[in-house]
C-alpha cells in the first residue's frame, strides 16, 4: 500500500489536502466541525484511489456501514448514540472474505489526520512473532498504544519451545485489562461471526470482547471486491 500523507490546516480542520486537491468535509465554526456525509464519501473514494489504485471504489451497498464507521472515526458522539455505537469502545469489523474490512480500517483514519492513529498488525504476524520470542510478546501488547488486529481468527495456535498458546486469546485478555484500567482502545477485523469467535477463543474472552468493542458487520452477501 502506498504511504501518502494527508495534510490539513489546524485553523481549517474540515479541509483535507491531497496533493493539489482540497476536500472540504463540512463546515467549521471555530470550535467544531459539522460533517457532510456525501462529502466524506467523496473524499474516501478519492483517497482510496490514491492508496489502492484507480480500481478502488465505494460501493452503494456499503454506505450504511460507512456511515457508522465514519461517525465513529470523526467522533460524532450524538449521532453514534443514535446508531447504538459507543465512542469509548473499539471497533470489531466483521464480514466475508474480500468485502473490504482491512481496506476500510486502513483508510478511515485519514478522515482525522489531526488524531493519532493506531498500529495495524495482522494476527498471523503476531503469532509468527510469538513462535520466535515467546511469552514476552504477549506482555508487550499490554502497553498504552492503540492497535488494530487484522484478520482475527485466521491465525494458528502459537508454539514456543514445545508449549502451545492461543496467542491472540491471551493478547485480548491483556488488552481487556488495559481497556478497563486505562481506557486504551483496540480494534479488530475478522471473518468470523460471534458464535465462531466464541468457539475459537472461549466464552471468557467473548464476554470481554462484548465490553471492548462495537460490533459493526458487513452484510453476509457482501461481494468479494478482490475479484
Amino acid at each position: 500500500m502506498k504511504q501518502l500523507a494527508t495534510y490539513y490546516n489546524p485553523k481549517k480542520p474540515h479541509i483535507l489536502i491531497e496533493g493539489a486537491t482540497q476536500f472540504e468535509l463540512g463546515t467549521f465554526d471555530g470550535k467544531s466541525i459539522s460533517y457532510d456525509f456525501p462529502k466524506i464519501l467523496n473524499y474516501l473514494d478519492a483517497k482510496g484511489k490514491l492508496l489502492y489504485g484507480k480500481n478502488f471504489k465505494i460501493y452503494d451497498d456499503d454506505h450504511e456501514l460507512l456511515l457508522k464507521l465514519a461517525s465513529y472515526f470523526i467522533q460524532d458522539h450524538e449521532y453514534c448514540k443514535k446508531l447504538d455505537i459507543d465512542t469509548g469502545k473499539g471497533i470489531l469489523l466483521s464480514g466475508p472474505v474480500g468485502c473490504g474490512k482491512t481496506t476500510l480500517m486502513r483508510l478511515l483514519p485519514h478522515l482525522v489526520p489531526h488524531k493519532k492513529t493506531y498500529n495495524f498488525i495482522p494476527c498471523r504476524n503476531i503469532v509468527f512473532g510469538f513462535n520466535g520470542v515467546g511469552f514476552k510478546l504477549i506482555e508487550d501488547y499490554s502497553d498504552d498504544k492503540t492497535y488494530c488486529f487484522d484478520d482475527l481468527g485466521v491465525e494458528h495456535i502459537g508454539r514456543h519451545y514445545g508449549k502451545d498458546c492461543n496467542v491472540m486469546g491471551e493478547i485480548l485478555i491483556s488488552r481487556y485489562e488495559v481497556f478497563k484500567q486505562r481506557d486504551v482502545l483496540t480494534h479488530i477485523t475478522t471473518n468470523l461471526n460471534a458464535e465462531e469467535l466464541q468457539e475459537k477463543y472461549g466464552e471468557r474472552i467473548r464476554s470481554r470482547m462484548r465490553e471492548m468493542f462495537n460490533l459493526i458487520a458487513f452484510k453476509e452477501n457482501s461481494i468479494d471486491k478482490r475479484k
